[in-house]
């Protein structure tokens, strides 16, 4: 391998240099995004994660919150919508209700419609919470972005959202389900 390939932009471009030493028949095009975007989630993980840690919370009591918070006034849910929305398990779902009911954040009502079920709703307190957190995630996420330009991120946002929609990625991971 040359010196010239070695001297790379960044530690995924000195992967693919590599490999293509190795392996020069492969085609490595998905390090150079899907590697990027998993090296990005990962150092991105723990900053964000403090920020819902200064709130009392954990990424999954947040998502929790937001979903709630997002789905309007009443900000009230079935714990079937709930768990949907957050591709999570009933069970991971009950444990973090469970959780959050606890911290004041949220209270399970008595569905008026179905006497079978019942309805998870944001308290005030957990209003606040929810949109400090999410305040404070999204100033954080937008200094992240700062170095790109308007139309570098309409490109990357448009590309990505493009990558998502694709059927590979939809056939890993469906989309929830619309209350």
């Amino acid at each position: 391998m040359s010196r010239e390939m070695v001297e790379a932009r960044d530690g995924i471009d000195l992967r693919r240099a590599q490999w293509a030493s190795e392996l020069p028949d492969l085609d490595t095009r998905g390090m150079a995004i899907i590697g990027r975007m998993r090296w990005i989630t990962l150092n991105l993980r723990p900053p964000i994660e403090a920020i819902f840690g200064k709130h009392g919370l954990d990424s999954g009591e947040f998502d929790v919150l937001s979903t709630l918070r997002r789905s309007g006034a009443p900000y009230c849910l079935r714990p079937t919508e709930l768990y949907r929305w957050l591709m999570i398990s009933s069970g991971g779902l009950t444990a973090r209700l469970g959780r959050l009911e606890k911290a004041g954040l949220v209270e399970r009502l008595p569905d008026p419609n179905d006497a079978r079920s019942t309805l998870v709703q944001l308290t005030a307190a957990g209003r606040k919470v929810a949109e400090n957190a999410f305040r404070e995630d999204m100033a954080f996420e937008n200094q992240v972005l700062e170095d790109l330009t308007d139309e570098e991120a309409a490109n990357l946002e448009s590309l990505l959202r493009k990558l998502a929609s694709s059927r590979e990625v939809r056939t890993a991971a469906p989309e929830p389900a619309r209350p």
